[in-house]
């Protein structure tokens, strides 16, 4: 029987964010040997003019094959309306996110950033907030979230919030993983110069990178952070 670390729960709106958003730091903790799960809430294709039942099951396949790669487990695959949360009762999703709670007990959470463009993420963000609302007696330590290429950076809002990370973590180890994982969802990923182009999400970790005096990094906005002991 394997003895975990820290129990990790990824929150997703689309499998491939968790690549895209946080692949370094799940490698990471996957060397570890910490226990991560991953649950995405759409199929991440049904909103697109070419979406069939081929093209779902294509992305799941990329999914597993980028769990594979970065060394984590999905949990849940829930198949809601993709960029259609917003239609969807926020209670809803909470309550699907408070059963998993119950179920891992995690100690870290990661989901999106509630600045994001993309309006799935900002729904997902808004229900993981409150389904890991401080309780007595709860495991979770901290409550993390991270930026996604497309979605974080292009929605700037002035006078307002955005995505302003305080946590950066070195991915120089990792970043090639990363990249393998990005790859397996290839009809995710632009041509140069969109960020969501492989050089552009190099450049990304060098930007991070620089931002905090490291070569490549991952950049994380920390929402709540516990110490329990």
């Amino acid at each position: 029987m394997k003895i975990y670390k820290k129990r990790i729960l990824v929150i997703v709106a689309h499998s491939d964010d968790e690549s895209f958003g946080c692949g370094g730091l799940i490698k990471k903790l996957s060397l570890n040997k910490n226990d991560i799960k991953v649950v995405s809430f759409t199929d991440g294709v049904g909103s697109r003019l070419n979406s069939n039942l081929k093209e779902i099951k294509k992305r799941e396949i990329s999914s597993i094959n980028a769990s594979k790669i970065l060394g984590f487990d999905w949990i849940a695959r829930y198949s809601y309306p993709d960029n259609q949360l917003d239609k969807i009762s926020l209670l809803e999703i909470i309550k699907k996110i408070e059963k998993l709670k119950k179920k891992i007990k995690p100690h870290i959470v990661l989901t999106h950033n509630f600045s994001d463009l993309n309006i799935d993420h900002r729904k997902i963000a808004e229900a993981t907030l409150t389904a890991f609302r401080p309780e007595p007696n709860e495991n979770l330590e901290q409550l993390i979230t991270f930026e996604v290429p497309s979605a974080t950076d292009f929605r700037v809002l002035k006078n307002k919030k955005n995505f302003l990370p305080n946590y950066f973590l070195n991915i120089e180890k990792y970043l090639t993983h990363k990249i393998q994982a990005i790859k397996c969802y290839k009809q995710e990923f632009k041509k140069y110069p969109h960020s969501r182009s492989l050089i552009g999400i190099k450049n990304l970790s060098k930007i991070r990178g620089h931002q905090s005096g490291l070569k490549f990094a991952e950049a994380f906005e920390v929402i709540r952070k516990i110490e329990r002991k």
